[in-house]
């Protein structure tokens, strides 16, 4: 038979050393370049001191496991990080490089960037679009999923515009490009993805500064741990000095400290979440949106587009020519001059009551209305918040809202003139003489009542609508949809002066808009919300949050979204800091073991990871 003491101390911490050097080679070696880097108080010199220390005491087993569970705790937190980053590299692999080039009667494959806008490029089934435009020849189906996280088909034909990052399902289609590639939505979400990481929350600074000062401040009362006590007892108490028992205690108390599970799983959170809301199609282009996003209180929307479809159609024509058959008949102005010289006025918009007006004196949309083609109109001026000033036919036309006419309009009666219908009212001058009124009206999203009593639902306490529209317009479209406050009749600055006036009670406001001219407002917000496949480049730079697929219900989905994000960071940060906080008074008494000590590191880190992961699920 073997003596008893043939596996001595050594013997045991050379049979140890082989699985400690294959589990802790990596920490051992990051913990060594910290050093060298003079950046060596971060968690794998922590790992690495505890784990050799016990060794050093004959403790091997437990410095084993302190290294085999801390690299267990790594891999769950890889798996977590390689699932959110799932999320990303789909959003990631959304842009095509390449592009087959219509040239007459061949078809060249180029590289997406050096195609101009204009050219025609083909798309054949199960090719990702690369570049933004106009199908101009065949029909087929697209998936929009990876843009916008709905999984419907979108039925596309001749004429219809179509996004960079969706798939071609079924027939080849020809597009006539409206965009560069660098300028196409694909690339553009690019932009906002590689952006989000820069952008911190303040949970997320907070975590980064606390674990710059914490680790030098636990090393510095592990040493003291280690050798105060035993000197008080050897010099003061004349108990023996003890020092191995306080090296274990101090060297327990390390592991205990390390701050693995509040370093890793906040910005983890953060992370996650901002992956989960990239799949649904919502881009959150930071944490501290997120975080922002999380507190909104009120949300306010503008119309059209927004809410609304923004599908204008003229419902009426209100010539005076009736009214003042007392005139001569060369400043009378039947229904049909009216449309003519408006729609002459709005000649080079891209607005959509601009377009409806475009549209019904051609018949696009009235073919009972149709009459010749529309004027160049000369001299055009847009007057921001008013409307179009332009020459035609050699005559001054205004065409915009009241503020317009009082300006351009001789002696212009507000009370008499004014419109009694229900709509947006475009009002009409020629050459100072007030000539009638266009009515124009929209219709409200499918979705937009459902959107505002989600919103309710998830916390928010007020909606309102801001409008450049009259205040019967909004009047009615708040009354269908459950909105709580109206402004109408604002210019763009008085959109930014309402949401301040709201800010300054002590909200925390969102403005959800999509036109170039909500631009300011969207920035001003605490949270700006652009409406991503319609909006303006404008208001998607200047915003905090894009929806891609246009739907406001999508706004509910994202402060959600948001709420469950900060409940999981704050979750991780009591749980981490309060077990912690416990067992190392427990370790630095005495009480608390290396294994209790290993389950308030990496225990808790794999609790607090896989509590981080909640935040990818989306509902």
């Amino acid at each position: 038979m073997l003596p008893e003491d043939f596996l001595n101390p050594w013997i045991e911490r050379l049979i140890f050393l082989v699985p400690y050097v294959l589990i802790a080679y990596d920490i051992i070696m990051k913990s060594v370049k910290g050093i060298a880097k003079g950046q060596f108080l971060d968690e794998n010199f922590l790992m690495a001191v505890a784990s050799l220390g016990a060794f050093a005491l004959g403790e091997c087993m437990e410095g084993v496991a302190v290294v085999l569970f801390y690299q267990i705790g790594e891999l769950f937190e890889s798996y977590a990080i390689g699932k959110s980053r799932k999320n990303i590299s789909e959003l990631m692999d959304i842009t095509e490089d390449v592009a087959y080039l219509v040239d007459g009667d061949e078809v060249v494959q180029v590289d997406s960037d050096e195609v101009e806008i204009g050219s025609i490029i083909e798309v054949k089934p199960g090719d990702k679009v690369p570049i933004d435009g106009e199908i101009v020849e065949g029909s087929s189906v697209l998936d929009s999923a990876a843009l916008t996280g709905e999984s419907k088909p979108i039925d596309v034909t001749v004429g219809d515009s179509v996004l960079s990052g969706t798939i071609n399902m079924s027939s080849v289609i020809r597009i006539k490009t409206t965009a560069e590639f660098g300028e196409s939505t694909a690339s553009k979400i690019m932009e906002l993805v590689e952006s989000a990481s820069s952008n911190k929350a303040h949970s997320e600074n907070f975590i980064s500064k606390f674990a710059r000062y914490y680790t030098p401040i636990v090393c510095g009362l592990a040493l003291i741990l280690a050798i105060v006590p035993p000197l008080v007892s050897g010099l003061i108490l004349h108990d023996g000095y003890t020092f191995s028992t306080w090296i274990y205690r101090a060297l327990t108390f390390l592991v205990i400290s390390c701050p693995c599970a509040l370093v890793i799983s906040i910005p983890l959170s953060f992370f996650a979440g901002i992956g989960g809301a990239s799949s649904k199609g919502v881009m959150i282009k930071g944490s501290n949106y997120l975080e922002e996003l999380s507190k909104v209180e009120t949300v306010f929307f503008d119309k059209t587009g927004t809410l609304t479809k923004g599908n204008f159609t003229v419902t009426n024509v209100n010539s005076k020519m009736d009214s003042d058959a007392g005139k001569s008949e060369d400043t009378q102005y039947n229904e049909y001059d009216l449309l003519k010289y408006a729609s002459s006025a709005e000649y080079y918009t891209n607005h959509p009551i601009g377009l409806s007006l475009v549209n019904a004196y051609t018949g696009k949309n009235n073919p009972d209305m149709a009459t010749k083609e529309i004027i160049k109109p000369d001299n055009v001026e847009q007057i921001s918040g008013q409307g179009i000033v332009a020459m035609i036919e050699g005559k001054e036309v205004a065409v915009g809202n009241i503020l317009l006419m009082k300006n351009k309009c001789n002696a212009f009666n507000e009370e008499a003139n004014k419109a009694t219908e229900i709509g947006t009212i475009v009002y009409v001058s020629i050459d100072g003489t007030f000539a009638g009124y266009i009515v124009i009206n929209d219709e409200i999203k499918e979705d937009s009542a459902d959107a505002i009593a989600a919103l309710y639902d998830c916390g928010v306490k007020d909606t309102g609508i801001l409008t450049g529209d009259n205040e019967d317009v909004a009047g009615d479209i708040a009354a269908k949809i459950g909105l709580t406050k109206v402004r109408a009749k604002l210019l763009p600055q008085d959109k930014v002066k309402a949401v301040e006036d709201e800010i300054n009670t002590g909200a925390k406001v969102a403005f959800v808009g999509d036109g170039i001219n909500d631009a300011p407002v969207i920035m001003r917000a605490d949270v700006g919300i652009a409406m991503g496949a319609l909006g303006s480049d404008a208001a998607i730079e200047a915003s905090d949050v894009v929806l891609m697929d246009d739907n406001p219900k999508k706004v509910s989905l994202a402060i959600r979204l948001a709420k469950k994000c900060m409940k999981i960071v704050y979750e991780n940060i009591y749980f981490s800091i309060g077990i912690k906080v416990l067992v190392m008074i427990l370790g630095a008494i005495g009480i608390a073991t290396m294994w209790m000590a290993i389950f308030a590191d990496v225990g808790v880190m794999i609790l607090a990871v896989l509590n981080a992961i909640r935040c990818l699920r989306v509902k």
